[in-house]
C-alpha cells in the first residue's frame, strides 16, 4: 500500500513540474492499493475548484473515491495528534501521515513539511 498526499494529486492533475513523477507512483500500482485520507479529498477539490471549474473538481474527487478513502475518526484524531507533537506536524499534514501510517504505507509527497518523516518518499 502506498498514500499520495494533495501535493502529489495536485501535481498529477494540474500537469506541475513533478506530474512525471507522481504519474510513475500512480501507474505502480491498482487504485485500490493507494490510502487516502479524507483531508487530501478535502485539499484537491479545494484546490481545483476555483482553478479548474466544479466539473473538473468532482472528476477529480471520483479518482480520489476510487482509491482506499479512510474517514476521519476518533482514533485517527489521536493518533495524528501524537504525530503532530512528536514530529511537528500540522494539522493537516498529522492526519495525512497518520493515515499513512496506520495502513503502513509510504507516503509520497512534494510537502517540505513532511520532508524526511519515516516512511516518506519526497518527490
Amino acid at each position: 500500500m502506498i498514500s499520495i498526499d494533495s501535493y502529489g494529486w495536485i501535481e498529477r492533475l494540474l500537469e506541475g513540474p513533478k506530474a512525471p513523477a507522481y504519474n510513475r507512483v500512480f501507474s505502480s500500482v491498482d487504485p485500490g492499493e493507494i490510502v487516502t485520507s479524507v483531508v487530501t479529498l478535502y485539499e484537491v477539490y479545494k484546490k481545483l475548484k476555483p482553478m479548474k471549474g466544479e466539473s473538473a473538481a468532482l472528476s477529480a474527487a471520483v479518482h480520489l473515491r476510487a482509491t482506499t478513502l479512510v474517514p476521519f475518526d476518533d482514533q485517527l484524531a489521536l493518533e495524528a495528534a501524537d504525530y503532530s507533537l512528536s514530529l511537528r506536524l500540522h494539522f493537516s499534514d498529522a492526519i495525512i501521515y497518520a493515515t499513512a501510517r496506520r495502513f503502513g504505507a509510504e507516503l509520497h509527497t512534494s510537502d517540505p513539511e513532511l520532508r524526511g518523516k519515516p516512511g516518506v518518499v519526497f518527490h
